[in-house]
């Protein structure tokens, strides 16, 4: 799963998860930017993608480090 977080005054404001697809906001500016960024399709096809591009093209990677240091 791919999440990409922001955070203001140390308190989670928006999220997207590439299990939801889309930003969810935790506050009413989060709401606000989640809505705004929600209708960017370009930019929601673009962050789905990181998942493909970049946790999956290195998940085997890191799973034989990890079982090589254990």
């Amino acid at each position: 799963e791919y999440i990409r977080s922001y955070y203001f005054n140390k308190m989670e404001d928006v999220r997207f998860s590439s299990s939801v697809g889309k930003y969810v906001g935790f506050t009413e500016q989060g709401v606000k930017n989640a809505e705004y960024w929600n209708k960017d399709a370009s930019l929601l096809s673009g962050l789905r993608a990181q998942k493909e591009t970049y946790c999956q093209h290195n998940i085997q990677i890191w799973y034989n480090n990890m079982l090589t240091k254990s």
